[in-house]
């Protein structure tokens, strides 16, 4: 007898995502392989009127500050997961449990090996793109639910970072050839691997994307203290799907940012991405000057910063200047023309960005000296 089978994409429940949840993609996948009706939960509404009629629920949760409303993970017929839920960090060990372990209510730290290796059903999402764009959205918002391909070709990371869930994984391994979740039908590829520079056969992945002929992307910022002259030919010569993107997480990595960004410059004219991880060692003016001074270091060697706001930045008494900040660098056509606090002035005198500017650089005027009017197009060669 067939099942009813409701998935709940908490993120896009919550503060809203753009990205498809690819372990709900695998269940659906495997749930229509055993001829069971898979169904997005759209709303929490929808689940509180109809969790009864189904047989079975899933819920996964990527990021742990996505709010779940009290009571939905006690449901006996809902089995939930995903590295929202820090019950312990992922190690990427194979799962051997029979498949029938996904319908166990409770927390499931990862898909049996038979699930985990199914075609993802990239039809899931449709009725939400669909509702979404009837209702004004623009469909280009939700081009990575129509237009790629997902999957991971290898999983984990050596680095043990401290706030990272990858931090008890020992290494880049294999986990998929791209086949296992490549739709022909789907112009790109996207790939969630976690440290695609440092896996040991990343020429044969390389080689795997391009035999498709498709433009491809790693979705996670790819470790540029690994680059090596052959790493950067390879990668300037892909067909790479918008940007190049890297990673400078903390100031003590400057040298090693400093080579790879060398290498990088000597094989492509490119301007990569660099997210700047801030809020998580300190909340405090450190923190900030920290910041300011990888973004300088960016700018002098051509690379455009990205800043990734730890949520531990909201108990900051400047959580305003962070989100100033963030403003600035993260759209590329004000950071390129402008300063810091040009960027503020042209928000005008009376404005939040103008408020925060002005507290900090009474607070700490030698920091505001040193960068505030430091500019993209001045410093970079």
């Amino acid at each position: 007898m067939n099942k009813k089978i409701g998935l709940i994409d908490a993120d896009l429940l919550g503060r809203g995502t753009r990205h498809p949840n690819l372990s709900l993609l695998k269940l659906a996948g495997w749930h229509k392989k055993q001829g069971d009706d898979v169904e997005l939960v759209k709303t929490w509404e929808d689940f509180e009127s109809a969790a009864g009629a189904y047989d079975h629920l899933y819920l996964a949760r990527v990021f742990d500050f996505t709010k779940v409303p009290e009571g939905i993970l006690d449901r006996k017929n809902l089995t939930y997961g995903g590295t929202g839920f820090r019950q312990g960090f992922v190690t990427y060990a194979p799962n051997p449990e029979a498949p029938e372990a996904i319908e166990r209510s409770g927390f499931l730290r990862a898909l049996p090996d038979a699930v985990e290796h199914t075609m993802p059903d990239y039809h899931l999402y449709d009725s939400f793109v669909a509702d979404e764009i009837a209702r004004g959205i623009h469909a280009g918002k939700y081009k990575d639910y129509a237009d790629f391909s997902i999957g991971f070709m290898t999983r984990g990371c050596f680095r043990h970072c401290s706030f990272c869930v990858n931090q008890c994984s020992n290494g880049a391994v294999f986990h998929a050839h791209l086949k296992e979740f490549l739709d022909p039908a789907r112009k790109m590829i996207y790939l969630w691997d976690d440290n695609i520079l440092s896996y040991p056969k990343w020429r044969e992945v390389f080689e795997e994307l391009a035999e498709t002929g498709k433009r491809f992307q790693f979705k996670q910022g790819m470790d540029i203290r690994l680059m090596t002259d052959e790493k950067a030919e390879i990668l300037s010569n892909s067909k790479y799907y918008s940007d190049y993107t890297f990673a400078f997480d903390h100031l003590e990595e400057r040298r090693f940012i400093e080579h790879g960004l060398d290498i990088w410059r000597n094989h492509s004219s490119r301007i990569p991405r660099l997210y700047v991880l801030v809020g998580w060692d300190s909340q405090d003016a450190n923190d900030i000057e920290a910041a300011f001074l990888r973004i300088k270091i960016l700018m002098q060697h051509r690379a455009l910063p990205y800043i990734m706001r730890h949520e531990y930045y909201q108990r900051s008494k400047y959580k305003g200047m962070y989100t100033t900040m963030a403003r600035w660098c993260n759209q590329p056509s004000f950071f390129k023309k402008k300063s810091f606090i040009e960027y503020c002035e042209a928000n005008g005198e009376t404005s939040s960005a103008m408020r925060y500017a002005s507290e900090f650089a009474h607070d700490h005027p030698e920091i505001a000296k040193k960068y505030y009017t430091m500019r993209f197009d001045q410093l970079s060669s």
